[in-house]
């Protein structure tokens, strides 16, 4: 899937000397913390549901 997204001048300057320090494209670097964010998102959820179902095992078996 291909997004384009708009940037400040700014951002973009960051998002380029970034990139550069790295030694990938901006694009690159750019698509690998859209990967970073949304895998961290999923692994926080992951370990929420986690623990609110182990700390509300009991509850659940006596709902049940």
């Amino acid at each position: 899937m291909k997004i384009a997204i708009e940037l400040a001048e700014s951002q973009a300057e960051k998002l380029r000397g970034e990139a550069s320090r790295l030694g990938v494209q901006p694009d690159e670097l750019a698509t690998a913390a859209v990967v970073d964010l949304l895998n961290h998102q999923a692994t926080e959820f992951d370990a929420a549901a986690e623990y609110v179902l182990s700390k509300n095992q009991e509850l659940y078996k006596r709902l049940s």
